[in-house]
């Protein structure tokens, strides 16, 4: 029995879904530093140095860590991911609610010429789970993205973090498959990756739902 040419005799090919695709333009990058995105009480703006301090506190728990790699022990440690964000290609946002940090968020993967970028590395205090912050952040960082050129938007999370999936699932993006044994988590294990987008084509219904939660 050979299962792997069995698997691949019941493998359906799939076929280009847009076979009458135009040139799609490269993207703007990066944003403007002094970008500054709002929605009611919630902004959304580019993380500096001074920030450290506020976002090790509101981060400072356990519960914020159990599916992300990178547990900050200071606020140095955090100070420096914020100078090594960008080179290390990652554009990393600072998200405010009523004038007090609240938690992060940073495009990922970003790639211009090919009109695509993840937003990933969120995290939020747990006083704003199950509030309007991340709908909030969600919209405003992908309406900037789609608004400067980029025609997809990714988003990832652990395959444990049923709260995770399920709220991307509510943002209207559409689920995509996982990718095994993809990274590791905090505690070393092998994390299974859950992959969710949105396409430009998507994103008009997907913004006004977001809009109609909202209201």
């Amino acid at each position: 029995m050979n299962d792997g040419r069995d698997q691949a005799d019941r493998f359906i090919p799939l076929t280009d879904p847009r076979p009458d695709d135009a040139p799609w333009p490269k993207a703007v990058w990066p944003p403007e530093p002094s970008t500054f995105l709002r929605h009611a009480a919630v902004t959304v703006r580019p993380a500096k140095p001074g920030d450290a301090l506020g976002l090790f506190t509101a981060l400072d728990h356990d519960a914020c860590w159990e599916h992300v790699k990178g547990r900050p022990e200071s606020e140095d440690d955090v100070l420096q991911t914020i100078i090594d964000a960008s080179r290390q290609g990652r554009w990393m946002w600072i998200i405010e609610r009523d004038g007090a940090i609240v938690g992060t968020s940073s495009y990922l993967e970003v790639s211009p010429v090919d009109a695509r970028l993840e937003i990933g590395f969120t995290l939020y205090a747990p006083a704003a789970w199950g509030t309007d912050v991340n709908p909030v952040c969600k919209l405003l960082l992908m309406r900037w993205a789609f608004d400067h050129g980029f025609g997809r938007v990714q988003l990832k999370t652990d395959i444990r973090n049923e709260r995770s999936q399920q709220a991307i699932a509510r943002l209207g993006a559409s689920y995509e498959g996982v990718l095994r044994r993809y990274q590791r988590r905090q505690d070393g294990s092998a994390r299974d990756t859950v992959v969710f987008s949105v396409t430009a084509e998507e994103w008009p219904a997907v913004e006004a739902g977001l809009v109609a939660r909202l209201i």
